[in-house]
């Protein structure tokens, strides 16, 4: 039996939604279905509704600050879902993991450092690298079929390199849905370590994987690796809080933390969203259970997309993802230019999803679909590209 409807279609248009309302277009057309952008088109938690209303009701909204009960329901979801023991002082609150890669840039990295990703990956590392005058070094992933691995070779010399500080490991990932093993954590993590390389681990999506799979926190491999380590966490994927703009950056080394804080104080960030303290008291310490149901929800729409992409979507195909709910789909036997597959989705099948071109070279091709929507939703939208497709067969 379930408890909470993640079926309900809930009308996002007219709300200001950066999903619904500026999606990108090439025509402007502002009627397409929005598969993109990586917040939820779910109602979150009930427990999480009404800790806003409360505060709301309220009536004055100032200033407010990091609360023991709110660092403690950080620790005990650490905890409980992950099996991660984290200190409260470790805590450093945020409005995001973005900004927070930037300032991460800004306190650990100098103009002209080499910073090692992992492309295709989540684009606003890029920016953030590029923003604060870094040098993105690719360490890319290998495409066996759609199941991508770690190129460990080229790793190391992209990390024995001298001028290379600092790699950001995006975990689980983002958009190719890999959940990293712990063997292939424990060998990133020590080729940092062994090379003095520091590495910023964004686990945004931590929450968000599909049994069998298990998502392993970065640090928590060892002591000595968690001191080398600062990870990006925060409620807004797992409970679709995004706009609340709420991230937990945990760093267990103190004197990189001190680092991180003068990063902070430099830039003026001082202190919480109202609605977000609350939001995310209530989320980790009552929203383990609509979690639970997210999930299979999610599973059973992977399962509706696979049908489809089997079915109805030839040539199309996707590895179902580990985690996330983001799925990378491959377009490349369409054999279409980037601009080519872009105007196919929006002017042919009326869809907008992530160019895969934005998160590296070797995106290109791909289209990154969120399929964290009501189902009816998800099965018109790939209705509208099987429809599509008919049309050039």
């Amino acid at each position: 039996m379930t408890t909470y409807n993640f079926d309900e279609v809930v009308e996002r248009r007219g709300t200001h939604s950066l999903k619904w309302d500026f999606a990108p277009s090439l025509s402007g057309n502002q009627t397409l279905l929005p598969l993109w952008v990586a917040d939820m088109d779910f109602k979150a938690a009930p427990a999480i509704m009404e800790a806003v209303k409360a505060r709301a009701a309220h009536g004055i909204y100032g200033y407010t600050g990091i609360s023991e009960e709110y660092r403690i329901a950080v620790v005990n979801w650490m905890q409980f879902r992950h099996q991660w023991h984290v200190q409260p002082e470790w805590i450093s609150v945020i409005t995001g993991i973005v900004p927070a890669l930037n300032m991460l840039m800004q306190a650990f990295a100098q103009p002209g450092d080499q910073v090692v990703v992992q492309p295709p990956v989540y684009y606003p590392f890029f920016n953030a690298i590029r923003n604060n005058g870094q040098t993105a070094l690719h360490n890319t992933l290998v495409d066996r079929d759609g199941y991508y691995e770690i190129d460990f070779e080229d790793l190391e010399q992209k990390l024995a390199d001298p001028r290379t500080t600092i790699m950001i490991l995006c975990s689980p990932h983002n958009p190719v849905g890999r959940v990293w093993t712990e063997e292939e954590l424990r060998q990133i993590a020590e080729r940092c370590l062994a090379n003095d390389v520091l590495l910023i681990s964004d686990e945004i999506h931590h929450d968000l994987v599909f049994v069998p799979h298990k998502h392993i926190a970065t640090a928590s491999l060892s002591e000595e690796i968690a001191a080398n380590t600062i990870t990006c966490t925060a409620p807004s994927k797992t409970f679709n809080l995004a706009g609340l703009q709420s991230s937990n950056i945990i760093i267990s080394d103190e004197k990189k933390r001190r680092r991180f804080q003068q990063a902070l104080d430099r830039n003026g960030v001082f202190a919480i969203n109202p609605f977000a303290d609350v939001a995310t008291i209530a989320a980790y310490e009552e929203g383990g259970p609509w979690v639970d149901e997210l999930l299979d929800y999610l599973s059973g729409n992977l399962d509706l997309a696979e049908s489809y992409l089997k079915e109805k979507l030839a040539p199309l195909t996707m590895r179902r993802p580990e985690g996330t709910y983001l799925a990378w789909i491959d377009c490349r036997q369409l054999g279409m230019s980037t601009l080519e597959l872009q105007k196919f989705m929006e002017e042919k099948a009326g869809v907008v999803m992530n160019q895969g071109h934005v998160f590296g070279e070797t995106g290109a091709g791909f289209q990154r679909l969120n399929f964290a929507c009501p189902r009816a939703l998800l099965a018109e939208g790939l209705d509208k590209i099987a429809y599509a497709l008919q049309s050039i067969s």
